[in-house]
């Protein structure tokens, strides 16, 4: 029998959430959510697969249909950036508009972040990167996720790119809170099996380094333990069969799980290795996650074996007549497998990043102070690369 985590609350811990609507056929709230915030002409801001998909346009029906005016900026990018969010934001500011809904993967429900940021705050949105920057609040916005992965609906950040100087960051602030999220797992069903099993990966690695993150509370760790228990039981499945809205539900609400577990306790090293990789070669970020969670993973586990094991558990691995960290080693091989499972990339190499850029990426890894300072275990340099070298 695994031993008991015995965690009491050490300091306080503020959980702020939108309003949240969530399941099947929850999108026919979204014109009363507008009504809510008094919207009268709203911009629908998604990418360029999900207006293919008719998915927005059907967001777009039930709004025209309550009499709210609706334009669509649909040009969001996979990675956005800086310079993307002030060419969606001159859309917003021609057409007039009162309020923002995003539809869409978290680039677009960052992008209506960023669109929403603009309103209040003079640009570019990289002068706000960091905690509790942003001077004001901008006009409402309503978050509706197509994909399974980034929590953005619920979460007071966003992450851009400033190209200019090959940095990804992050905007985390109190005024930054969606004025609603609605979770339709109908909504994700036309998403891609490549894009389910990377957004899934993402939503795991969010709940994981929550539930062993310095600033993991037993808050945190109820929803955490919960998002991973939720991944391991559904992402193969949703990624192997698109229409099963069994596995849709699951996999969607261990993301909204998951992101709830950001607000709770935040993320650590893997995400901050994960941005330089995201500014330079572009690996989507739910794929850089993936590939280098379990070498993470590894770094991490002397720091908190008992809840490595418990990790291993919810994914579903045997533990029992383990010694503890044979079972937190399982936890380990259990992601590694899970990645094998949905098709995802064997390593950096996969997509494009060559051995020698590793190097490289340390000092931007090491810089993400917010994150590195949450890491179960105090990252060095050479710790860093050596988990970059692992996952290539």
């Amino acid at each position: 029998m695994l031993p008991p985590i015995d965690r009491p609350f050490t300091q306080s811990v503020t959980l702020r959430l939108p309003p949240v609507t969530f399941g099947a056929g929850s999108v026919g709230q979204v014109a009363e959510e507008a009504r809510r915030v008094a919207a009268s002409r709203v911009l629908v801001v998604t990418d360029p697969g999900v207006a293919s998909s008719g998915v927005a346009g059907h967001v777009r029906d039930l709004l025209e249909a309550a009499g709210i005016a609706t334009g669509v900026y649909d040009r969001v990018p996979a990675e956005p950036s800086v310079a993307s969010v002030e060419v969606a934001f001159e859309a917003w500011r021609a057409g007039n508009y009162d309020a923002v809904v995003g539809v869409g993967g978290g680039s677009s429900l960052d992008t209506a972040k960023g669109i929403s940021i603009r309103t209040a705050n003079d640009g570019p949105v990289s002068r706000y990167f960091g905690v509790e920057q942003l001077p004001a609040r901008g006009v409402p916005y309503i978050l509706l996720p197509t994909t399974a992965g980034t929590g953005s609906e619920v979460t007071p950040s966003a992450i851009f790119d400033d190209t200019d100087r090959q940095l990804k960051a992050g905007i985390v602030s109190s005024r930054l809170m969606a004025s609603a999220a609605i979770i339709d797992p109908d909504l994700t069903v036309s998403c891609p099996p490549h894009v389910t099993a990377a957004a899934g990966l993402d939503a795991l690695t969010h709940a994981l380094e929550a539930y062993v993150a310095v600033k993991a509370n037993p808050m945190s760790d109820l929803y955490a333990l919960e998002a991973v228990r939720l991944v391991g039981q559904h992402l193969r499945g949703a990624v192997a069969r698109g229409t099963d809205r069994v596995a849709r539900s699951g996999q969607l609400l261990a993301s909204l799980y998951g992101g709830v577990t950001i607000v709770a306790a935040g993320t650590g090293l893997c995400h901050a290795m994960a941005y330089p990789l995201g500014s330079a070669y572009h690996v989507p970020h739910g794929v850089a996650n993936a590939l280098l969670l379990p070498a993470v993973m590894a770094y991490n586990l002397p720091a908190d074996l008992t809840k490595f094991a418990r990790l291993a558990e919810a994914l579903g691995e045997s533990v029992s007549g383990l010694s503890l960290r044979a079972a937190a080693e399982r936890s380990v091989e259990a992601v590694r497998q899970l990645s094998r499972d949905v098709g995802l990339p064997g390593g950096l190499r996969a997509v494009g990043v060559p051995e020698s850029a590793l190097e490289g990426f340390v000092p931007g890894a090491l810089s993400a102070a917010r994150l590195i300072t949450n890491n179960p275990r105090v990252p060095t340099a050479e710790g860093v690369l050596h988990a970059y070298r692992e996952s290539w």
